[in-house]
């Protein structure tokens, strides 16, 4: 009797094992049955989304765009990652495709985090990688570190925004190395609070042109985000512009919480990017073993500005995460 009790006990543990597995694969395969691209109901309201490669076989990848409030199209040359595997994209709720409902009190972190697990829920997501941009990194950060989800099996942070006091800092450096008469436009008009001034506004393209994309003229896909721009969430929690930060992030900092995360974690940043390179390596500092890949002269949009770089660096990183490159350190 308690040779059989061990056989059970053994064989149950392989046909959990092997459950497990079959689970796994059905989940994933369930993207295919997926419309390409369709809606999912959230707190607050409906959000769009796009399945790109849904019969690719490798570990899916989720998209997360940055703003907040700036919708998923300047990131759409990220398709060509489904070379290997499904790459999803969605716009949050208050900008794009998806739902814009008047209503500050759904801006929060805290929100955005949950309606990121509505989507992953919806979409039967047991495991993927995470690709956040901007704001998108902060929001990618903060669902590791609130919910410790299981089944993320990396994190690429491009143009990461983890610390938002430092980010204001970096766009004050990078504002001083503008012309003098941008720079007195910049101060008289945040002085006087009136952000919608032409020569305020000028001065802000003038920046971006700098720091945020190095294209000109800008891709058609760059141009789509910003005529689908959610202003008012934006502005709610970023505020006026990037380099005047006075909306409800302006004090969110998580670089002492950056070490608890356990997967593998890339962070990309370009040369003249929003997100400096000092900043990226301080923020690679605070996470042992985690990776850091610098675009030169390239921006923000680095991911467009080196297109072919972007994609090969990051596909090569989720490749060695799902091999187990980083099983010592993690």
């Amino acid at each position: 009797m308690h040779r059989t009790s061990k056989s059970i006990t053994f064989m149950s543990i392989i046909l959990l094992l092997t459950g497990a597995q079959s689970c796994s694969d059905n989940a994933h395969k369930a993207l295919s049955t997926f419309p390409e691209e369709g809606y999912i109901q959230v707190t607050g309201g409906r959000i769009w989304y796009k399945i790109t490669g849904a019969d690719k076989p490798g570990i899916p990848l989720l998209v997360l765009h940055g703003g907040p409030g700036a919708p998923h199209d300047y990131l759409e040359n990220l398709e060509k990652l489904t070379t290997y595997r499904p790459v999803i994209f969605y716009d949050q709720l208050g900008c794009g495709n998806s739902d814009r409902p008047d209503d500050t009190a759904l801006w929060t972190i805290e929100r955005f985090i949950k309606e990121l697990c509505q989507v992953r829920t919806f979409l039967n997501l047991e495991k993927m990688h995470i690709l956040g941009q901007s704001w998108g990194s902060m929001l990618a950060v903060e669902y590791m570190l609130r919910k410790q989800p299981q089944g993320i099996v990396s994190l690429i942070l491009a143009g990461p925004f983890l610390s938002a006091p430092r980010w204001a800092a970096d766009q004050r450096t990078w504002v001083s190395e503008l012309p003098a008469a941008l720079q007195d436009t910049i101060h008289k008009y945040e002085a006087l609070g009136d952000y919608d001034a032409p020569a305020y506004q000028e001065a802000m393209v003038a920046y971006y042109a700098k720091h945020v994309c190095l294209l000109d003229p800008y891709p058609a896909s760059m141009n789509r985000t910003m005529e689908k721009m959610g202003v008012d969430v934006y502005r709610y929690m970023a505020g006026a512009s990037e380099f005047t930060l006075n909306g409800t992030l302006q004090s969110v900092d998580l670089t002492d919480k950056l070490h608890e995360i356990k997967c593998p974690v890339l962070f990309t940043c370009g040369e003249f990017d929003e997100a400096t390179p000092a900043t990226t390596a301080f923020y690679r500092s605070k996470l042992p073993g985690s990776e850091i890949h610098v675009f030169e002269g390239a921006s923000h949009s680095h991911h467009l500005e080196k297109e072919e770089e972007f994609i090969s660096v990051t596909e090569d990183f989720m490749k060695r995460a799902e091999a187990g490159t980083f099983e010592k350190r993690f």
